[in-house]
């Protein structure tokens, strides 16, 4: 018996602008849901602006959940399609 732990993989991007790093920072945190992270976050300065923009990219970490199989091939078949397999153990 093999014991897999699956998420589901999802992204989206937000775009944000702001007076400094920090500003952008901040205006990128303040779009992330709970369960979310941020993983990409390019900034750039237009040329002519004075403000940094970016079009971040947030990816969910949450409803994290256990499958069951009797061998590998079993368990990867089960991964439903949208998620990922996080790990696999034998109990």
């Amino acid at each position: 018996m093999l014991i897999g732990r699956i998420r589901p993989v999802e992204t989206r991007t937000v775009d944000v602008e702001g007076a400094s790093l920090e500003a952008l920072s901040a205006a990128v945190r303040a779009e992330l849901a709970a369960g979310w992270v941020v993983t990409d976050v390019p900034a750039a300065m237009p040329k002519g602006s004075q403000l940094l923009t970016s079009t971040a990219t947030m990816a969910r970490r949450d409803g994290v959940e256990q499958i069951e199989a009797d061998d590998m091939a079993a368990l990867q078949a089960k991964v439903p399609e949208g998620w990922q397999l996080l790990g696999v153990y034998a109990p």
